[in-house]
């Protein structure tokens, strides 16, 4: 099984489900997807995987981390594991694969799709990804 067919089980299994995918949070590359809508075009995609690395290894993200290692007195990065974000029609479930520190697995649903579906889907693909993620 490789990483494009554990995303399409993902957006198979999950009621509402648009498209899923994994990026690589070091480069920004994906490096898989599956989807079921039209417009989800590459340049989306690509769109969407920036703007997750953004999100979660961004600049500013970096900079609050540092804020909190300076307060704390360590040097900890990449504290974010999970984000779940709401647009007007969509939610997004995106978790950093916990082994592979640089691979985020992204699931995009309706706002239709059952919240706990979402994340049980994705965790529980978790384990099947992580020995092909970099």
């Amino acid at each position: 099984m490789d990483i494009n067919q554990i995303c399409g089980d993902i957006v198979r299994g999950v009621d509402s489900a648009l498209g899923c995918a994994v990026v690589d949070l070091s480069s920004g590359l994906l490096l898989g997807v599956s989807h079921n809508v039209p417009y989800f075009t590459q340049s989306y995609l690509d769109a969407v995987a920036a703007a997750a690395v953004d999100m979660f290894r961004g600049r500013t993200v970096s900079a609050v981390e540092d804020m909190i290692g300076n307060m704390r007195g360590n040097t900890k990065k990449n504290l974010l594991k999970e984000v779940q974000m709401t647009t007007e029609n969509t939610y997004h479930f995106m978790m950093v694969v916990p082994e592979k520190p640089n691979a985020l697995v992204v699931l995009i649903t309706s706002k239709r799709a059952n919240l706990g579906m979402g994340w049980s889907s994705v965790r529980m693909a978790v384990p099947k990804l992580t020995p092909l993620c970099p």
